[in-house]
């Protein structure tokens, strides 16, 4: 019995510190006021992600449907080129990137996680232009009956890198193909212009 006890209080133990080493809303509060000190005149397109901050939203659970942060990872080779995956379940082509998991540490470790997941390009190959964030983005996601998940927004905290290797793996499950492109093909001008300015 005793032995139980002391499995239980490791268990425990073990489970704080993992509840400690996740994503908290402080770790976005924070990463969102630095990306708005510099970029202040995107506050009023952020307002939806500050509100539910505000209001006790758990913007790092996918399960919070009025809106939630993902991450992306814009990933640049030598020639400037931009890796770009094709989403099988949106059946369109994104940045690689996806959701926080609960042994993600920062939004930057997030980034990493899911290039390395999507395409087989581990951490050490590349190389991120900052810690923080290049860009926010907060667009819709339209309702997948099969996940049980109504239409909702995505909070999507966009990292630089930059590398020298090429996609190894991808993880058929979610992806279906990826390719290079020009910074050009990115219909944002404005996440067009910081990564053109970042890359130089």
């Amino acid at each position: 019995m005793a032995d139980r006890a002391v499995i239980a209080v490791i268990w425990l133990y073990l489970l704080q510190q993992v509840i400690d080493l996740a994503i908290t809303a402080d770790h976005i509060r924070i990463t969102l006021t630095i990306y708005l000190d510099a970029h202040p005149e995107e506050k009023p397109d952020l307002a939806p992600v500050l509100d539910l901050l505000d209001t006790g939203g758990d913007i790092t659970s996918r399960t919070e449907f009025r809106g939630h942060a993902t991450v992306g990872a814009i990933l640049a080779d030598t020639d400037g080129r931009i890796l770009h995956i094709h989403h099988r379940a949106l059946d369109t082509w994104l940045l690689p990137g996806g959701h926080l998991e609960t042994e993600d540490t920062s939004l930057l470790d997030v980034a990493l996680r899911e290039l390395a997941e999507e395409t087989g390009i581990p951490a050490d190959a590349v190389t991120p232009a900052e810690e923080h964030p290049i860009h926010i983005d907060v667009h819709p996601i339209p309702a997948n009956d099969a996940k049980g998940e109504p239409d909702h927004q995505h909070f999507d905290f966009r990292f630089l890198f930059r590398t020298t290797t090429d996609v190894r793996q991808l993880q058929t499950e979610e992806v279906t193909d990826a390719t290079w492109r020009k910074l050009d093909s990115l219909g944002d001008a404005t996440l067009r212009q910081r990564i053109a300015v970042a890359l130089r």
